[in-house]
């Protein structure tokens, strides 16, 4: 039973534009200008944050002619899920048998 988080992939998705990306991506694949119109962020920032996505491999690329376009990638936030979900289940099991530290 697994008790703990991929800290490192909450900390990449803590960020609201990155969560918000995400949100997106898991609709349908997009380019960057997709991506611009519908966050309503920079460029610049859009780019470094789908760079973030990409190096914790959240997120693929797809080049199409000038555009590249981000897919995202359903295992890594399956696998998330399936952290909580553990996560969940000790916590149930901790409530139903009681258990607890006694103090010193």
């Amino acid at each position: 039973m697994l008790t703990s988080v991929d800290t490192d992939l909450l900390r990449v998705l803590a960020d609201p534009l990155r969560l918000r990306i995400v949100t997106l991506l898991a609709r349908e694949t997009l380019c960057t200008t997709h991506l611009i119109e519908e966050t309503g962020a920079r460029q610049t920032n859009l780019s470094n944050h789908l760079k973030v996505l990409r190096e914790a491999g959240v997120v693929e690329t797809e080049p199409c002619g000038r555009f590249t376009y981000y897919r995202l990638k359903p295992d890594a936030i399956a696998t998330l899920a399936g952290q909580f979900a553990d996560l969940a289940e000790t916590a149930r099991d901790t409530a139903e048998n009681n258990v607890k530290r006694s103090c010193p």
